[in-house]
């Protein structure tokens, strides 16, 4: 199975410090190393996720998301607010056919993943 790995932080203290995105690397590196996984790319990102222009301001996102679509991969993300906590975008991608699996939560299903974007968003407003 092909994937392609993304890594985001918020805030360039997070990026600085190295923690969260390190943290991320190594969740998602342990994941794919229980199975028969070729690793296609990495993508890391430092930029927030807010707004109606969410994707427009992640560059290495789209990057991502366009290697896993060429070549049918699967975008592996160690926790789904790290792609986003908005639904509204979180559907989009699945109505979109991008196949993405959040390694905190691998069998999630499309109920699941809707139900978590929900809660992430909330997350978001309470921050």
């Amino acid at each position: 199975m092909k994937a392609v790995a993304y890594y985001r932080v918020s805030t360039a203290e997070q990026g600085r410090s190295g923690l969260g995105l390190d943290a991320q690397r190594e969740a998602v590196h342990h994941y794919l190393n229980g199975g028969e996984w070729s690793l296609l790319g990495e993508f890391t990102e430092v930029e927030t996720g807010k707004g109606s222009n969410a994707l427009a301001k992640r560059p290495a996102l789209s990057d991502a998301l366009a290697l896993a679509k060429k070549h049918k991969a699967t975008l592996i993300i160690a926790k789904m607010d790290r792609l986003s906590r908005n639904v509204h975008f979180i559907t989009g991608l699945i109505e979109a056919g991008v196949n993405f699996t959040a390694v905190d939560n691998p069998s999630a299903n499309k109920l699941t993943v809707h139900i978590l974007a929900a809660v992430a968003e909330a997350e978001r407003d309470a921050i």
